[in-house]
């Protein structure tokens, strides 16, 4: 019977939590998997932590191929596990050793169970669209020089540190929509509905929603507002500053760009792939991570 091959990602920023490491690794172990561990994290676990850990082979670069996929950290771990599996379709579990843990949602005490759930093939598997940019100057099509142009969360358009406010034209489906003076603007698929732009008062959409969403960054009119398109429609921004400059996000990977440079955003052709115990629900995490329906007034008059 061929093994079960996981490929292991993880936060190499939090040293107290090496232990929860650890006890994946062990348990993988167990179970006879086949491990490959991303060489970054296999070095902080082995040369800094001096942790013993079990592997068949180091992950350099992205030539690798699993079953599936272990990201252990936050939902920015997540992002970049994410990132680097692209378009292989691998499924991710994530292991939350962060805070909010929209993405990353198996805790801690749940490690065990959740790898005998994956090797007896009890988990579902959630589908969730993922964004393209494509960067154009005046010369043609621009290639980001990483070459990581797709995003989970979203792509923000953002003013650099301490320029002014920036100016953003947007066309959907080369329709003129409108211009944003803003300190910048969010496309957010839904599954980043909960991450960067929720904090700017961005709408939330249900994972399965084939939608987006547009979300500005502290808007100089009070009349601008989110809006949610189709998934089908593309984006396309042009920027003026007075820096001549401005950053572009990509799920937290940042780039900066003069302001001939225009974008345009749409869905990309694959989609990443997410591990879930069959139990779980999009709208309990809601409850739980956002505290809805937990009023401390009403705890105040029991006491």
């Amino acid at each position: 019977m061929q093994k079960v091959r996981f490929a292991i990602f993880g936060n190499i920023y939090q040293a107290r939590k090496s232990a929860l490491a650890k006890r994946l690794l062990h348990g993988l172990e167990t179970h006879g998997a086949e491990i490959l561990i991303d060489r970054p994290f296999h070095e902080y676990l082995t040369h800094l932590l001096q942790e013993d850990i079990a592997y068949q082979r180091l992950i350099d670069g992205d030539e690798f191929t699993a079953d599936y996929a272990v990201s252990m950290g936050g939902d920015g771990t997540f992002l970049h596990t994410a990132a680097r599996i692209g378009c292989k379709g691998i499924p991710i579990i994530g292991v939350n050793m962060g805070r909010m843990g929209f993405l990353a949602d198996i805790s801690a005490d749940e490690i065990e169970t959740a790898i005998k759930g994956i090797c007896e093939g009890k988990y579902r598997v959630e589908e969730r669209s993922v964004l393209q940019v494509d960067f154009h100057d005046e010369k043609g099509y621009a290639p980001i020089p990483d070459g990581g142009n797709y995003a989970l969360n979203e792509v923000a358009v953002l003013k650099r540190d301490s320029s002014s406010m920036i100016s953003i034209r947007v066309a959907l489906n080369g329709e003129y929509l409108t211009t944003y003076q803003a300190d910048g603007l969010i496309v957010s698929t839904p599954t980043g509905s909960t991450g960067y732009a929720l904090s700017v008062g961005g709408p939330i959409m249900a994972p399965e929603a084939h939608t987006l969403g547009i979300t500005p960054v502290a808007p100089h009119s009070l009349n601008v507002r989110p809006i949610v398109i189709y998934d089908n429609m593309e984006v396309s921004m042009s920027v003026e500053s007075r820096s001549h400059n401005f950053l572009v996000s990509i799920d937290g990977r940042s780039i900066s760009c003069s302001e001939n440079t225009s974008l345009s955003i749409r869905r990309a052709p694959h989609c990443i792939r997410i591990l879930k115990r069959p139990q779980s629900s999009f709208f309990c995490t809601l409850r739980e991570k956002l505290m809805w329906g937990s009023d401390v007034r009403v705890e105040t008059l029991k006491d």
